[in-house]
């Protein structure tokens, strides 16, 4: 088959341990997935239907490849979250079968313009642009949930120039992992290559041109990211 033109390159993450690379198809994301973080966002944090919304598949970067700071927005925040990437999918997704389509685990950043989401909502206007810009969603080599596991707990952290700004556990999420992919499944068809970034403790905060992000899952993987 021609093309018009070439294709673009694909999205692959590292597996850790392994010579093969996770390819991705979609980036879901869980909107206020922490009681805390809800409450610092001036909701509340009652558990309510989740809410979704996606970033563009090119929008993840490895950590090496550092985070330009973006253009337009001058409050640009740290969002720290697990990470879920999947094996298969499907429609509809029972809760209790839910965990037999993960294939693995990471820790990646949601990157927010902040103050185009703000400008956004209170126009009552979409707010893709302050989330699924370029470089905002660096993500960890992925570990395959059969060397850890699949998690329930653990403590998950994200720290600036040393300094921590985010800690919480993983058990805090209001809406666990099998809920989230049985709720996804309900609205989209998942697929293999898709990744779940599932929501951040409180915490968030700005950050600054030259900022070293250090973040982990304790027992999962850990990233670092320079604001360039």
């Amino acid at each position: 088959m021609t093309t018009v033109f070439s294709l673009p390159a694909p999205v692959l993450l590292p597996v850790s341990g392994s010579k093969s690379s996770f390819p991705v198809r979609r980036v879901y994301c869980v909107g206020r997935n922490y009681a805390a973080h809800a409450i610092e966002m001036g909701h509340d944090p009652v558990r309510e239907p989740p809410f979704f919304f996606q970033k563009n598949p090119d929008n993840v970067v490895l950590p090496a490849a550092g985070f330009p700071y973006p253009p337009l927005s001058e409050d640009v925040h740290h969002e720290v979250e697990l990470v879920v990437a999947l094996k298969s999918g499907g429609e509809a997704i029972d809760a209790a079968d839910a965990l037999d389509c993960v294939y693995g685990y990471g820790v990646g950043i949601d990157f927010t313009r902040r103050d185009l989401q703000a400008r956004a909502k209170s126009a009552g206007k979409p707010w893709e642009a302050a989330k699924a810009f370029e470089h905002s969603a660096p993500v960890s080599p992925l570990v395959p949930a059969e060397a850890i596991g699949h998690l329930d707990n653990g403590r998950i952290w994200l720290a600036v120039n040393g300094e921590t700004r985010q800690e919480g556990d993983l058990s805090q999420m209001i809406w666990n992992v099998p809920e989230i992919i049985a709720e996804l499944s309900r609205l989209f068809r998942l697929s293999a290559g898709d990744l779940i970034m599932t929501g951040t403790p409180s915490g968030v905060g700005a950050v600054a041109r030259r900022d070293v992000i250090s973040c982990g899952i304790d027992g999962v993987a850990t990233l670092s990211v320079t604001v360039v």
